[in-house]
């Protein structure tokens, strides 16, 4: 624009753009995607308290997190051993991952080399010699407690027992070790290629050595660590289902699936709630929730329990809210008379950030910086909004306020404004 506009006046084309570049630089937007690059460096620069060396990696579950959690893991250059019931389990696991060498390391001898460190191991003879044991199998309390229980006594002594729990607390998963310290969470997001957050998890009894050496495991996998505390959802979990439930129920009232997608996506959101339940799973979206309305009394909207009841879960089954269609979803067109609801945006995105003043509240994080480079990391949150807290200072912590208070007249006591918000707003008059 500059050029075309100014192009035979080089001197001032010149002043032109420096005011421009100034005032770019200046900008909100650029100033929070600096903000994100700093909390990106405070997470690397978490792995380097630890001497903790790592060679040999075993993983218990080969299904889409376990199988991919060991192809990444081999990819960047570790030994894995890979467990499962039977080889039947293991070969797609196997498959996917040479899929992702091929990808990635595009040189045939490199592709066969990550293959040769990625070794199947249904007997499970790879735990005495791991330096990293993660449980991945399916999300139940006492197989994993059972699984826990058969492990220990085999694994070397200064090993890290770690589980990949999306829900469940660890002061439960641990009551059948003998060294309920030992055990951490190591929470890995969905596609492990491309997610770059791994949530580590500690337990009340937690030792603070075992958290250190889950974090220099994250790092020397390549992977940011956020250090937190076990609760139900942790953290990213905990501040998506509030905004995916949210988007289901606004499609039970009769708003196009894709409209609600679109709203997500142009708030800046990487995947609409919609796309995104079905890339996750809705047999895991549902599980999720049925945690949350235990604890939290969440209600599940009906449609979600009928899809899993049909067994139209997403993706993974090439339907669930949506068609998919070689892995991509098919939306239908948005109906031309249908005229968006002034709350959509707010509906979506303030359940998340309402939720993240909780987090904070809880001290599940230990600050706020460290819960918006989750939230970005993890979720997708917009990044050019420094992240939700973030967002909800600038935007003004009255105002968020008043928008849930608005919601929670209108939709129900869902919306709720945390009881944070008052100790944000103090420190912001403070400030």
């Amino acid at each position: 624009d500059l050029w075309r506009e100014y192009a035979g006046d080089p001197a001032l084309m010149y002043e032109k753009e420096a005011r421009s570049i100034a005032e770019l630089i200046c900008s909100d937007t650029a100033q929070n995607l600096v903000r994100v690059f700093l909390l990106q460096d405070r997470l690397k620069s978490l792995g380097g308290k630890s001497d903790f060396h790592v060679d040999h990696v075993h993983v218990v579950g080969a299904g889409v997190m376990g199988g991919d959690i060991a192809a990444w893991c081999a990819l960047r250059g570790l030994r894995v051993t890979l467990q499962d019931r039977e080889a039947k389990y293991i070969a797609p696991a196997i498959a996917r991952a040479h899929k992702l060498f091929r990808k990635k390391l595009r040189k045939p001898h490199l592709v066969q080399a990550a293959m040769d460190r990625l070794m199947p191991d249904v007997a499970g003879n790879g735990v005495i010699n791991a330096d990293v044991i993660i449980e991945a199998i399916y999300e139940n309390l006492e197989a994993k407690q059972q699984l826990f229980a058969s492990i220990e006594p085999r694994m070397k002594a200064n090993a890290v027992l770690a589980t990949n729990t999306s829900s469940i607390k660890l002061e439960e998963l641990c009551q059948s070790l003998q060294k309920p310290e030992r055990l951490v969470g190591l929470h890995f997001f969905n596609p492990v290629a491309k997610m770059q957050l791994v949530e580590v998890i500690h337990s009340e009894v937690t030792a603070p050595e075992e958290i250190t050496k889950g974090i220099a495991f994250a790092r020397r996998i390549s992977r940011l660590p956020l250090p937190c505390k076990s609760a139900p959802g942790f953290v990213v979990n905990r501040i998506l289902f509030p905004y995916m439930m949210e988007a289901v129920k606004m499609g039970e009232e009769g708003m196009p699936l894709a409209a609600i997608d679109k709203t997500a996506q142009d708030f800046g959101m990487f995947m609409g709630p919609v796309e995104l339940g079905d890339t996750v799973g809705l047999d895991v979206s549902l599980h999720v929730a049925e945690v949350f309305a235990r604890e939290f009394g969440m209600e599940i909207p009906n449609v979600l329990s009928e899809k899993v009841t049909q067994k139209k879960l997403g993706r993974k089954t090439g339907e669930g809210f949506y068609k998919w269609k070689n892995g991509r979803a098919d939306k239908p067109s948005v109906p031309g008379d249908f005229e968006p609801d002034s709350d959509m945006t707010d509906r979506l995105m303030l359940p998340m950030i309402n939720v993240a003043a909780a987090c904070l509240r809880e001290g599940i994080v230990e600050d706020a910086d460290l819960l918006d480079a989750g939230v970005i990391f993890g979720c997708g949150f917009a990044p050019f909004t420094g992240g939700p807290i973030s967002y909800a200072q600038h935007r003004g912590v009255a105002r968020i306020v008043a928008a849930l208070e608005s919601l929670s007249d209108k939709y129900g006591e869902r919306f709720t404004p945390d009881e944070h918000w008052r100790t944000l707003d103090a420190a912001a008059d403070a400030a």
